[in-house]
């Protein structure tokens, strides 16, 4: 595997993990509003 083939695949991952992470906060900000709305219902 070329130097230039590996830095696309890094990047790739690198990508791929930052939308999984703005993903998982998303869903976290998403649980704790609506456990922040029952709680003052």
């Amino acid at each position: 595997m070329t130097p230039e083939e590996q830095k696309l695949i890094q990047a790739r991952q690198r990508s791929r993990s930052i939308v999984m992470a703005v993903v998982l906060f998303a869903l976290v900000m998403l649980f704790f509003g609506i456990t922040i709305a029952k709680m003052s219902h």
